[in-house]
């Protein structure tokens, strides 16, 4: 398998999966005059191949398609290496938003679609796979956790964690503000870079963070609920 590190924004490798040759078409025109290197695949299997042959800086995935749906690509695409994801949903209903973020989707996107919307996600996406800057790649520690944002690397009790690129990113923000509640629509603007979205992909993604950083997911001590606001890093949790 061809690995490439994550670039950012023009010149990154893409992945677009749709079986609707008229949605690839256009999202692969579109993707294309903003700089970035295009792949296409019409299902499952096709992308997996794809990926083989070309390790993508980011996949844009369609949910619904054909034999192989989305959701067991992903799966299948995050067994064998990390790669951020931006799912397809041709319905509005929240169960297939759920179930993306669920299996790691980094974001999703409801179609019909704004063409220019989809490049802006997939900017903000790669944008969070840059190398931290200097000043904020010093090690995070709080709760036997430790974060490394050069690296991109985490741990708890020494063991490594895997996180996705908005996991890691909720945990180095709730780790750089420990004792401090914040709403949903906070972490939103500050961990995804959106000033309007889905309140549910906070949600998902504290709950896929808990997974993986508690001892018991269903009482947790370390990112703790705070009724009426949102959330709260306990560093002594």
């Amino acid at each position: 398998m061809e690995q490439r590190p994550p670039n950012a924004e023009a010149g990154a490798r893409v992945l677009v999966v749709d079986d609707d040759p008229t949605v690839a078409e256009i999202v692969t025109g579109y993707l294309d005059r903003a700089g970035y290197v295009v792949d296409r695949a019409g299902d499952g299997p096709d992308a997996l191949a794809r990926a083989a042959a070309h390790w993508p800086d980011l996949v844009v995935l369609d949910l619904m398609l054909p034999g192989m749906d989305g959701l067991e690509v992903c799966r299948r695409m995050r067994g064998r290496g990390p790669v951020p994801v931006i799912m397809l949903t041709a319905r509005g209903d929240e169960d297939d938003r759920i179930l993306g973020l669920e299996v790691g989707a980094d974001d999703y996107v409801t179609k019909p679609f704004s063409p220019r919307e989809l490049v802006l996600r997939v900017e903000s996406v790669l944008r969070r796979t840059r190398p931290a800057p200097a000043a904020a790649s010093g090690l995070l520690r709080a709760a036997g956790l430790s974060l490394d944002p050069a690296a991109r690397r985490a741990t708890k009790d020494g063991t490594e964690l895997a996180l996705t690129i908005r996991e890691f990113d909720l945990l180095a923000f709730f780790l750089r503000h420990p004792g401090r509640a914040f709403a949903r629509e906070e972490l939103m603007r500050e961990v995804w870079g959106w000033d309007f979205g889905d309140l549910s992909t906070v949600t998902v993604h504290v709950r896929r963070l808990r997974g993986k950083v508690e001892d018991d997911p269903a009482r947790p001590r370390i990112v703790q609920t705070v009724w009426g606001v949102g959330y709260r890093f306990d560093g002594e949790g």
